[in-house]
């Protein structure tokens, strides 16, 4: 048996524990990094995952997703264009039923069982220049204890855990009070498909884990974002006397310098601006010095990512288009979020006078990521910090993210209280020679797999 730091362990959870197959979970992980699920052909892996569900022994559920119907759900918002989509969810034991956070809202195991559910994303994004990586990104490389590969850790990792410990769970043949499934969802980097699907499919459940890379931390809270473009205009002239022109590339500046400003003001580094009162309005709805993300200088940052200007290398630019993230505060609505910003663009216009009289344009568009929190005193969070403790002899921390992810929908539209928890950093995701650590994919699937006992209740 494993050395673990509670010896108060029972019997069963020890089993579980002792079931899981991490040579086995290394394994399948370098086999679905071998197939690049970018987004919109995720339907390979989908399948991969599915049959591989099967060969263990759990109940799957694959479903080609409605797009055209799903497609008018207020939550739904996607970057890109699907012609067909795949919905998989696997499952052990038996639905607890309608009333379990009623019946049993403590941290300890239920009476009668309650239902969880751990969701991974299977897409991944473009791996960019493969001279970049020292390995290929999509064929897996296990050396110094990591597992490299583009969606090692961002987050085929995290899924292989969640897949593998309802395995040892299975294995070990426990039986749950409640079900406990593992979905794996399509979509998620680009506004969270997969999971809207699974909600909309009836795939319920009284706590959820998405298995986001955490470094082993229990987050309760995710900030949002929000995609924006900007539009600038000006005047085009030859190069040659450029100042008969109006360079979009200039005016620009000055609404960039706005954005700044404004993300000081929301992330409380300066003062909201005056009213027209002269009192000082409230820059955002969220407390940036909130505990949970004491980790961070700008808890709702806001960056450019891309520019376009121009047409002709001696021409004076005409139009500029920025196009960026903007991140939303736990506990503030986007439509305030967005109106903030609009008015942040209008103020630097209005110093201006080409730009008060040559406005630019603000255009919302893109994947939606709303804001979302789970009460910290929730069972998913308590069973799962317990979880951990009792496996390391160390507390977890429990904090916030600055990133969006599929909690929202989990929360927001599924009425699931929800945590992130998974192995890895998520600074190495989006990056060359992508990894996630051994050790962590262990550490994690343990702590689920014990998570999952308690939460859902194992019968003697």
């Amino acid at each position: 048996m494993g050395a673990f730091a509670d010896p108060g362990l029972s019997v069963a959870e020890r089993r579980a524990l002792d079931a899981l197959d991490l040579d086995g979970m290394v394994a399948f992980l370098c086999d679905l990094i071998a197939i690049p699920s970018l987004d919109r052909d995720e339907s390979p892996a989908q399948l991969a995952v599915a049959e591989w569900m099967r060969r263990a022994g759990l109940t799957a559920d694959v479903w080609e997703i409605d797009l055209p119907a799903l497609s008018p759900h207020p939550d739904y918002s996607a970057e890109v264009e699907r012609d067909e989509a795949l919905g998989v969810v696997g499952w052990t034991g038996e639905p607890a039923g309608a009333g379990a956070r009623g019946r049993a809202a403590c941290a300890g195991p239920p009476a009668r069982g309650r239902d969880l559910l751990l969701n991974g994303h299977i897409d991944v994004v473009p791996p960019g220049d493969d001279v970049a990586w020292t390995s290929p990104p999509f064929a897996a490389a296990v050396r110094g204890g990591r597992v490299y590969g583009r969606g090692a850790v961002d987050m085929k990792g995290g899924l292989c855990c969640a897949l593998f410990a309802a395995k040892a769970i299975r294995d070990a043949g426990v039986r749950l009070r409640g079900r406990l499934s593992v979905a794996s969802v399509v979509g998620e980097e680009d506004g969270g498909t997969g999971t809207l699907a699974t909600i909309v499919r009836g795939h319920k459940a009284d706590g959820a884990i998405v298995v986001e890379p955490t470094r082993l931390a229990v987050v309760s809270a995710q900030a949002g974002s929000l995609m924006f473009r900007l539009v600038v205009h000006g005047l085009s002239a030859h190069g040659c006397v450029r100042e008969e022109g109006v360079s979009a590339v200039e005016k620009f500046a000055p609404l960039f310098a706005g954005l700044r400003e404004l993300e000081a003001q929301r992330c409380g580094l300066a003062d909201p601006p005056a009213d027209e009162s002269g009192h000082a309005r409230a820059a955002v709805a969220g407390d940036p010095r909130d505990q949970l993300f004491a980790g961070y200088r700008l808890p709702w940052p806001i960056e450019v990512g891309t520019l376009r200007a121009g047409d002709w290398a001696s021409s004076v630019p005409d139009t500029l288009v920025a196009e960026g993230r903007y991140g939303v505060a736990v506990g503030e609505e986007p439509a305030a979020a967005r109106q903030a910003f609009e008015e942040a663009i209008a103020r630097a216009a209005a110093a201006d006078p080409w730009l008060r009289d040559h406005p630019p344009e603000v255009e919302w568009w893109g994947g939606r990521f709303d804001p979302a929190v789970t009460d910290v005193r929730d069972p998913i969070v308590t069973t799962l910090s317990a979880a951990v403790t009792a496996l390391t002899g160390s507390a977890p921390p429990v904090e916030g993210v600055t990133y969006g992810s599929d909690m929202r929908l989990l929360v927001n539209t599924g009425g699931i209280p929800t945590v992130l928890f998974g192995p890895g950093d998520v600074r190495v995701a989006h990056m060359p020679d992508e990894y996630v650590p051994v050790d962590e994919l262990r550490q994690a699937a343990e702590a689920l797999i014990l998570t999952a006992l308690r939460f859902c209740g194992a019968r003697e």
